[in-house]
């Protein structure tokens, strides 16, 4: 084999590449999204900013940034006006349909952004929960025991025990002391019944007593978690009849629109969505988790709000190309492989606070 025939297919592939772009210096897209992208001032640095360019250097490639909204990178991806998109972008099987994808380099999930309860707003929240109906409806029936088995261990109490339980509404009284503590276990044992069918009264308080007790607690239980839920949710389904956004054209969009959630609100950035938490017209912004809390930890304006401990729609980020440029794509997505395979790449991660599912 001649030695130059090697050189010679690295310059027809090259060429070839160049020729499925359209251009010798690569248009490669992005927009803000930090940990991966970040602006700092004229400066772009994050993870992907650094894995692009260690692939492009590796590779050899020319290009140029170019800054763009979310939803118009993805429309040149399709048409093939930009090159490469170096966003996290998700890989999904609509998004498929249209672009290439790269090897993917970083899994990570969606998660929810939601105002903090301030601790006036919980205390009021865990008071309200006791005024609610079935623990009321409880309480009546735990006071008409008392009232009832009072009665009865007075009534057969004061003839053999006139002592302890005295006559007339005193005695009554007594009756429904000795059941109050009775029922509720303290035991002072300042009052005991000594007759037959007081002992069996006093029985049948104890045990049944001891049951409702602990359908009362689970009770109250019940309605102070549910009333806290009301608050801060913690199960994503609970946001389904609830105003939530995300950002417009983004995969969490579309996972919420498959799993029926009614009122959604699309917003061209991250800021731009939790500020809409902020001032309240929505109640949560649904998003990549490592995006919404880099960005509430690094920026001060939104320290008043906070990501719910919720994982939901896995997702594997990736780079994404038009169509025609699938060589190209397979060469980038080998390089991927190599540098995900060295001790720079978790250093890297490292170093932005990023860490794999």
């Amino acid at each position: 084999m001649p030695k130059s025939l090697p050189l010679v297919l690295c310059l027809f592939c090259q060429l070839f590449i160049h020729a499925q772009s359209g251009k010798d210096t690569l248009v490669v897209a992005y927009t803000p999204a930090a940990p991966f992208i970040i602006e700092n001032g004229n400066q772009l640095e994050g993870l992907n900013i650094w894995l692009w360019d260690k692939v492009a250097t590796e590779l050899n490639l020319t290009y140029t940034l170019r800054s763009m909204p979310f939803g118009d990178m993805l429309d040149s991806l399709r048409t093939g006006y930009v090159d490469v998109g170096i966003n996290p972008l998700s890989i999904t099987s609509m998004r498929s349909t249209d672009m290439e994808f790269t090897h993917s380099y970083f899994a990570s999930n969606a998660t929810i952004a939601v105002a903090e309860v301030s601790s006036f707003d919980r205390f009021v929240g865990f008071v309200k929960g006791f005024f609610n109906l079935n623990f009321l409806r409880g309480l009546l029936v735990l006071l008409l025991i008392i009232l009832c088995f009072g009665f009865l261990g007075w009534y057969f109490e004061r003839k053999r025990n006139p002592t302890v339980f005295r006559s007339g509404t005193k005695g009554i009284w007594d009756g429904f002391w000795w059941s109050a503590v009775t029922l509720t276990t303290v035991g002072y044992g300042d009052k005991a019944p000594v007759s037959r069918a007081g002992k069996i009264t006093a029985l049948l308080l104890m045990f049944g007593g001891l049951l409702f007790i602990s359908g009362l607690t689970a009770s109250i239980a019940s309605s102070l978690t549910v009333n806290q839920l009301a608050r801060n949710p913690e199960g994503f389904y609970a946001f389904k009849d609830r105003k939530v956004g995300t950002i417009r054209q983004s995969s969490t969009e579309a996972f919420l629109q498959e799993h029926f959630f009614k009122e959604i609100k699309t917003y061209p950035n991250v800021s731009a969505g939790l500020t809409a938490v902020n001032k309240g017209n929505i109640e949560a912004f649904l998003y990549d988790e490592p995006i919404l809390n880099y960005k509430i930890k690094k920026d001060s304006t939104f320290r008043e709000l906070t990501v719910l401990p919720i994982q939901f729609d896995v997702q594997f980020y990736a780079f994404a190309l038009p169509k025609t440029h699938t060589l190209l794509e397979q060469r980038i997505s080998q390089k991927i492989l190599e540098i995900k395979e060295t001790k720079e790449w978790e250093v890297v991660l490292n170093e932005y606070g990023l860490a794999e599912l």
